[in-house]
Order: C-alpha cells, then sequence, then structure tokens
C-alpha cells in the first residue's frame, strides 16, 4: 500500500468512525492536512496540494467511480469485483476503464456510501439496497453470496424526469401514441406500464404521471423513490426495509393501505410486486380511478394475469374468477415498454383492457413508436 492509500485508509477510519457514533466531520480536513503535513513533509507545496486531493478523492468520494458518475451520458454503473467496471450508456453496456486496486478498496466506497445513509453489509447481512441523495439507487452484494469479490450496482436517475414531449423526442413513443396517453391519463383512466427490466417503465410512469392535473393530490408509493412529479401537491412515500435486528420492515402493502386514508385523487405506485396488488385493485373499484403503476412482463395480456397472481399472493383466500373480475374493472390501459436488442427503449404497444366472456383480455389501441 502507497502513501496515498495508506493517507486514505486513516482518513476513511476517521470519517466511518464518526459517522456511526453520529460525531460531527466538521474538522475532517483539519485532520487531512495534518496528516498530510506529517507524512508528505518533504514533498512541494504544489505535490502535497495534489496529495490533499487524491487523498481526499480516496477516502471521501467513491474513487474510481467519481468520474463515472460525473458523466451525464452514464446511466448505469456495474462493478463486478474490483477489477470488472461496466457501464450502461443510451442503453448499451460497455467496459469501463477504471477499476478498483483491490477488494478492500472496493468495500470502502461501498461503505462511504453506505454509513452516511445509515445502512451497512457484512457476512451476516451481505445484501443491501438504498437510495442515493439524488434518487439513484444502490445495491450492493458482498462474499460470501458473492463469488467474484463485492458487486455494486448504481442506477441514476434525473434529478427531473422526462417529459412525454421529451420522449417523443426521443422516439420512445410516437406524437399519435403521446396524445392518446395523455387523453388517458385526463380522463382518469387506470394505467399499468408493463415491461422487463430496465425496459424504461419508471421513465414512462414519471412521464405520465406529469401529465396529471394541478389541481388533484397525488400520492406516490415506492419502494425506492425515484418519481420526480412536478406538481405542488404531491405526497411521497418511500418503504422501509428492516435493520439489522429485523424490525421495522414498512412494505408497499402497507403503504398503499395507509394511502387510502389520506384523501388522495390518484395514487401512483412505482411497481406492483407483491400482495399490495390486491389493495390497489380494491382502491381503483373503489373511486380511486385513475391511479398508475407499473409491473415486469412481457406483454399487456401477461401483465394481467401477473397481476391477477400477485392479488393471489394477498392471502386473503378470494377465488381466482373474484380477482379476475376486479382486475377487468380496476384496470383500463396497458403500456408495453420494450427494451430492442440496439439499446432504444420504446413503446411496444398500447392495449386497453376488455372483458372477454367471464374471463378478461386485451385488445391492441395503437401499435408501438417503431412498428
Amino acid at each position: 500500500m502507497d502513501a496515498i492509500q495508506e493517507l486514505a485508509a486513516a482518513l476513511r477510519a476517521r470519517l466511518i468512525h464518526r459517522a456511526r457514533a453520529g460525531e460531527s466531520t466538521a474538522d475532517l480536513h483539519t485532520e487531512l492536512d495534518a496528516l498530510v503535513e506529517r507524512e508528505a513533509a518533504l514533498l512541494a507545496p504544489e505535490e502535497r496540494a495534489e496529495l490533499r486531493r487524491r487523498v481526499v478523492l480516496l477516502a471521501t468520494g467513491l474513487g474510481p467511480l467519481e468520474a463515472l458518475l460525473a458523466d451525464p451520458s452514464v446511466d448505469e454503473v456495474m462493478v463486478n469485483g474490483p477489477l470488472d467496471v461496466y457501464v450502461e450508456r443510451h442503453g448499451v453496456i460497455e467496459a469501463a476503464t477504471v477499476r478498483f486496486g483491490s477488494s478492500a478498496e472496493l468495500m470502502g466506497t461501498i461503505e462511504r456510501i453506505l454509513t452516511p445513509l445509515g445502512r451497512r453489509v457484512d457476512e451476516s447481512s451481505p445484501l443491501c439496497d438504498a437510495r442515493l441523495a439524488d434518487g439513484s439507487r444502490v445495491n450492493v452484494v458482498i462474499p460470501p453470496l458473492s463469488l467474484c469479490g463485492p458487486c455494486l450496482t448504481i442506477r441514476r436517475f434525473r434529478r427531473e424526469g422526462f417529459s412525454l414531449d421529451e420522449l417523443v423526442d426521443a422516439g420512445t413513443l410516437s406524437p399519435a401514441a403521446a396524445k392518446l396517453l395523455a387523453d388517458r391519463v385526463r380522463g382518469r383512466d387506470a394505467i399499468l406500464v408493463s415491461g422487463g427490466t430496465g425496459s424504461g417503465k419508471t421513465t414512462t410512469l414519471n412521464a405520465l404521471s406529469g401529465l396529471i392535473p394541478d389541481g388533484e393530490r397525488i400520492v406516490t408509493i415506492e419502494d425506492a423513490a425515484e418519481l420526480r412529479l412536478r406538481q405542488r401537491h404531491v405526497v411521497r412515500l418511500e418503504a422501509r426495509p428492516p435493520n439489522v435486528e429485523g424490525r421495522g420492515e414498512v412494505t408497499i402493502r402497507m403503504l398503499v393501505r395507509n394511502a387510502l386514508r389520506m384523501r388522495p385523487d390518484r395514487i401512483v405506485v412505482g411497481e406492483v410486486r407483491g400482495g399490495e396488488a390486491l389493495d390497489l385493485l380494491q382502491a381503483l373499484n373503489t373511486g380511486h380511478d385513475g391511479s398508475l403503476s407499473t409491473i415486469h412482463a412481457n406483454s399487456p395480456a401477461d401483465a394481467l394475469r401477473r397481476l391477477e397472481t400477485l392479488a393471489l399472493m394477498a392471502g386473503v383466500g378470494l377465488p381466482h374468477a373474484a380477482v379476475r373480475d376486479q382486475v377487468a374493472s380496476a384496470i383500463d390501459v396497458v403500456v408495453q415498454q420494450v427494451r430492442r436488442k440496439d439499446g432504444r427503449r420504446v413503446v411496444g404497444s398500447i392495449a386497453e383492457v376488455v372483458r372477454m366472456g367471464d374471463g378478461v383480455g386485451v385488445r391492441e389501441l395503437m401499435p408501438g413508436a417503431d412498428a
């Protein structure tokens, strides 16, 4: 370990200790100056200044990731151990030129991300999800679960989400499709945005949410707060995982139930992935029309079937036919997001939910942006 790494390790240890103890870090830079003066007294002033800058970057910044996160074209950073770093730009994954010197250095970066958020990972709790102050989503997996060393994934989000017009300009959907969806949102249709991982569901949901009139009270419910609504009257709720003792968890389902007591005009659920599907369906069928959500599915028909399955997971013993009937009554439109092979994220189709005998089906209203 060279002098810079030694200084960074010393400063990092003090920073983590202070953060965990709840102490102030206001005099951290004074301590750093003393460390640099003591360890690099023979260097020229400009060399000491450069050393100090590099130590601050390693000890209080994100090390090799700083340059990547400063690049606005980077949408996601994926670290698969200290030597393999990848980024996603415009939907295409490519290898980055940076790397970490060791697993210990990577773990130091992970600690610097999680400690201010009150989260931690260790062998007893090797998984962690967190959200940065700018809304970026962080996921960490460390050994023994990860066999290639510590893994860090950072999905970045714009401070202000894309508007529907911006999505049209980007080729995500056609002007005709945008007009159709705008009319549906303003007409208080319940819309479900469906698609695979990384297909752009949250981006489209955010754009659709931006069309809700300003005079309405909106309650957003998310596992990790990512939506950036521009209206004034927005209440943002975020689920909370259990603490290290396994207590204090607040689930999406609990938040959906609570939202019904908050006099919402619209409920926007970031993603339906469990028993909260039943509570959302009941809300949509009892006067909370016009609500929006996303779901993982490969087609509009699959989205409805998955919604039924998730509602059955609520464990209240409702017959399958009753749940299917609630889906048919609650959901009006399904927007299918697709990620093309070239990395483009587009609206693949827009379908209307229709009753088909005793079941429920979809009827395509408009093909995708590149159909």
